[in-house]
């Protein structure tokens, strides 16, 4: 289990992807075949990856896509957990 908060992958693909490269996010969305607003809903953390993009970036920035899935899947886990206490369910075991 995560123990602590991790960055939104937005978060990660700015700071590791395109800054490095000098890139701007329209320049980043073109060379991914998506628009700037769909880029920048990812960048600004109002949308996560989905398989398709995982695979966009995968192939854009390296890694693979399922390394990129993952990132999400461990950033929604983790504020999923963070309001665990309020989710009610009757225990079978």
């Amino acid at each position: 289990m995560v123990m602590h908060s991790p960055p939104h992958p937005g978060e990660v693909i700015r700071e590791l992807c395109i800054k490095p490269l000098g890139l701007t996010v329209t320049e980043t969305a073109n060379g991914l075949g998506v628009s700037r607003k769909t880029l920048s809903a990812l960048l600004n953390g109002r949308f996560g990856i989905s398989p398709r993009m995982a695979i966009r970036l995968s192939k854009a920035f390296g890694g693979s896509a399922e390394s990129w899935i993952t990132q999400q899947a461990q950033y929604d886990l983790w504020q999923a957990l963070q309001k665990a206490d309020v989710i009610k369910v009757k225990a079978f075991a």
